[in-house]
């Protein structure tokens, strides 16, 4: 049994899911947890509780759902769990009066190797940038977002066809490990912190992570071939990367592009421009190449393979 100072366990989303269990498989004090109010989903619009909350309520475990992070009675009632630590992975940005509340500490999980990538979106930001190597790091909360002490950060290395998602998926698992290592750390009182400038070579830029937008998915086909397969890459599958492309009737449909290879053969076609064999092979020119359209999702159908789509909505492209 682990030595027990009181835990408050702060995420909403897949990726915290992980961490959330792995203390409470591993016998920690978890005294209650902070995650999002439920949101409307799926046809009927009915109000969704997180994954984390699920677990959470199934597990006898003691959920807030505050709108506001300054509501009062919010405040009063986690002041009331005492809580000495406070693990924070995937959630929004927590005023003073909540991280520094515990005696121990409040720590963050981040999915980069701060001080880069910085931000909302540290994942999809990595790959759409062509990163070949990224990380987790857990830190202090201070002020400032994302720029506290660090505790601990571990090197991951990137796939050259690896998505987002699946980055995502491996970093669940070894996240949850780090979180549990730096729960250790901090009860065993041999936390050795380190200033994030000691991480940055003097003069070196660092690269940000903001939220992804709309316009942040829509593809410049000007682009080179590379880059355009990176952010689809980084974007799948969610939000996805997506063009449009015009319909039989002159309509314009949006496409999302969840996987993709890349075919570079020089300036054959002008950028944008649609080539396929009405059967299993589908694909669009950037500056420099192609993009090879693996899997799609036409507005308002289900996601399919090229092929599948190629036999039914797809006959109705120019």
């Amino acid at each position: 049994m682990h030595p027990a100072p009181k835990i408050v366990f702060f995420g909403t989303p897949e990726i915290a899911l992980e961490s959330l269990k792995a203390l409470f498989e591993g016998g920690y004090h978890l005294v209650g947890v902070v995650t999002a109010p439920d949101k409307p989903a799926g046809r009927g619009m009915k109000l969704r509780a997180s994954a984390v909350k699920q677990y959470a309520v199934d597990h006898g475990l003691e959920v807030l759902q505050p709108e506001r992070m300054s509501d009062s009675a919010f405040l009063a009632r986690l002041k009331a769990l005492d809580p000495e630590i406070q693990v924070v992975v995937a959630f929004r940005m927590l005023p003073k009066e909540v991280w520094a509340m515990p005696s121990k500490g409040t720590f963050n999980l981040h999915a980069s190797l701060l001080p880069q990538y910085r931000g909302a979106a540290p994942i999809n930001r990595a790959i759409m940038n062509g990163e070949t190597e990224t990380g987790l790091t857990t830190f202090f909360l201070r002020e400032k977002v994302d720029t506290g002490d660090i505790i601990f950060r571990e090197s991951m290395s990137i796939g050259p066809e690896e998505t987002a998602g699946e980055l995502h998926d491996r970093m669940k698992v070894k996240g949850a490990q780090l979180v549990t290592k730096t729960v250790d750390a901090i009860i065993s009182g041999n936390v050795e912190t380190s200033d994030q400038s000691q991480f940055t070579d003097h003069g070196s830029r660092l690269n940000p992570a903001p939220k992804i937008f709309t316009e942040t998915c829509r593809i410049d086909w000007t682009m080179p071939s590379a880059v355009i397969y990176n952010i689809i890459r980084g974007l799948s599958p969610l939000p996805a990367a997506f063009t449009e492309i015009r319909m039989k009737d002159g309509s314009l449909a949006k496409l999302k592009i969840f996987s993709a290879a890349l075919r570079k053969q020089g300036p054959s076609a002008s950028p944008g421009m649609l080539t396929t064999d009405g059967h299993s092979f589908l694909c669009i020119s950037a500056s420099d190449g192609d993009i090879v359209i693996n899997e799609l999702q036409l507005e308002g159908r289900k996601p399919m393979l090229t092929e599948e789509f190629l036999r039914g909505a797809g006959r109705n492209i120019i």
